[in-house]
């Protein structure tokens, strides 16, 4: 099997974001973007779908984190894409969910090639710490757009933001590494179109 692995640059005027990503790898992280939870966030991706990621990103976070958390989700959701080449062999489909305390997430996705959000989430409350929760959909919404993938996010109940958000970045990891999973039963691309 040839490496599944992907280098993305973005560069804007409002960020520089940089994302290298292995998509079978053993879960190791290093992440420093400027947004301390939203890097806490990535380091549990990364090690729950044992992919190997390197972020860095510096953005006009003076402002607020909006632009950087975006292209965050932009930049990993096209190296998610790029490494998964042709798409010739992958499971495609992938579901998990994750329990954290009181929290629960259920997360299924489809490498389908078309990206499609669905959130449905109540964190009850604006912020973590300074972390604007709102980001949390801007970032899966690019995340997904970019990968081209249909997720689908529920968390059923929880009551801690904190809690909530860690349970749905877990359950995107898990079910991700299933989705990305080559399947030796599966011959060339896993849709009847013959292309996704």
């Amino acid at each position: 099997m040839t490496e599944r692995n992907a280098t993305v640059e973005r560069k804007t005027k409002e960020t520089h974001v940089r994302v290298e990503l292995a998509l079978d790898g053993r879960g190791a992280a290093h992440v420093e973007s400027a947004i301390g939870f939203l890097d806490h966030m990535l380091d549990l991706f990364a090690k729950h779908g044992r992919f190997d990621l390197t972020v860095t990103a510096e953005g006009d976070t003076h402002v607020d984190d909006h632009h950087t958390a975006e292209d965050l989700g932009i930049a990993l959701g096209q190296a998610i894409d790029q490494a998964l080449g042709d798409r010739a062999g992958i499971t495609r489909f992938g579901a998990a969910s994750v329990p954290m305390d009181e929290a629960l997430a259920q997360v299924a996705l489809d490498l389908s090639g078309r990206g499609f959000l669905v959130l449905h989430a109540e964190f009850g409350q604006e912020k973590i710490g300074s972390f604007d929760v709102a980001l949390i959909r801007e970032f899966l919404h690019a995340l997904a757009a970019n990968a081209r993938m249909t997720l689908h996010v529920n968390v059923p109940y929880g009551d801690d933001a904190h809690h909530i958000a860690e349970a749905i970045f877990k359950a995107v990891a898990r079910a991700l590494a299933i989705a990305v999973a080559i399947d030796p039963r599966v011959h060339g691309i896993p849709s009847t179109k013959g292309v996704l």
